[in-house]
């Protein structure tokens, strides 16, 4: 089978030839992986080398600075979002900092610059989707209410606009969606129906509960997510989303929506171990993920993430469905031979026929 026919029959409950996988990693780890196979700074030579059965589209921004530079600052151009570089003993990250409309009021939100969905550039998805005819193509379109508004306001001045039904915040999030989702329709128009799987997402749990009451989710978060989700079946691609920690209380509403698949899937959150998930939703969500990035693959040998792999596939392979993955970004603090040891395992006991 070619990729995008084994993760179409996978995502539509049937078994395939054997079980997709998936890669997503931080640049220390992607760097070392690349040395590993003797590649230099080459993306697709790694997907090959892991035999990975996804790949990804996106726009480029190509408008103006609409937020200046600062020193000591990373300042996204078109959003303002602005992170500082931290470091730490397997490497750093930008983390987000400043936080510039945490305590913005209506007029300051509907004067802050944003681009317009013409600033980005098109010109190339066609192309791209010729090129992974033979793959899956996958779109990004992340309409998170909570983290990326919290990264201009803070999280805690996000949540409390969700309790407080504050006009301000709420306009903030607005005005984000509705380019994103302007965006989303302008790439879908591009791709010509060469789009499977549009992947969106909305953290919502900590490791124990959910982050946000069924009440605020109903109010605020389903109905924001729900014309990206009609867009995506407009043109015939799959909705995936993306919801990190315990957030599985909120699927059955996914389910009414028409969401098809769910994404991370972190095992050891309350809720979202692979046989709670097979036993509640297997046959009416697809799943992708559940390799957990901070159980053995970190912090285990090749052998303990093997034998992870195995115990996570004889529960979710069963009449299709699953797609294997970590649970995030694979982490710096990852050791180069577990990583291999998962798809290698994913290899070997993720076979159908």
């Amino acid at each position: 089978m070619t990729s995008k026919e084994r993760v179409l029959l996978t995502f539509a409950h049937q078994e395939p030839d054997r079980v997709p996988v998936n890669y997503l990693a931080n640049p220390g780890i992607d760097r070392r992986l690349k040395k590993h196979f003797g590649l230099r700074d080459d993306d697709e030579g790694l997907l090959t080398a892991l035999d990975i059965d996804f790949r990804y589209i996106s726009p480029v921004y190509a408008g103006p600075r609409l937020h200046l530079e600062l020193p000591g600052r990373n300042v996204d151009p078109a959003s303002g979002i602005r992170t500082r570089w931290i470091e730490h003993e397997s490497g750093g990250y930008w983390d987000y900092c400043d936080f510039p409309l945490q305590n913005a009021g209506l007029e300051e939100i509907e004067s802050w610059p944003m681009p317009s969905h013409d600033d980005y550039d098109y010109s190339h998805i066609a192309e791209s989707c010729r090129r992974y005819r033979s793959y899956p193509v996958c779109v990004y379109a992340m309409p998170d209410v909570i983290n990326t508004t919290g990264m201009l306001r803070t999280m805690e001045q996000v949540l409390v606009v969700l309790i407080t039904d504050d006009e301000a915040g709420l306009r903030c999030i607005d005005r984000r969606l509705a380019l994103q989702l302007q965006v989303l329709e302008r790439t879908l128009e591009a791709a010509q129906g060469s789009v499977d799987i549009v992947w969106l997402g909305e953290d919502l749990g900590t490791q124990n509960s959910p982050l946000i009451s069924m009440d605020i989710f109903k109010r605020h978060i389903r109905p924001r997510h729900q014309p990206f989700v009609d867009l995506a079946r407009a043109y015939g691609a799959i909705p995936m989303e993306h919801t990190c920690g315990s957030s599985s209380w909120a699927y059955e509403d996914f389910i009414e929506m028409g969401i098809q698949a769910v994404d991370t899937l972190q095992p050891e959150a309350a809720n979202m171990s692979p046989s709670y998930l097979k036993a509640n939703f297997g046959g009416r969500l697809a799943f992708h993920g559940c390799i957990s990035t901070a159980g053995p693959l970190a912090y285990g040998t090749p052998e303990d993430v093997s034998a992870k792999v195995q115990e996570t596939l004889e529960v979710m392979m069963p009449s299709g469905g699953y797609a294997l993955a970590p649970t995030h970004a694979i982490q710096d603090n990852t050791p180069t031979e577990n990583v291999l040891a998962m798809y290698e395992a994913a290899r070997t006991y993720g076979k159908y026929i």
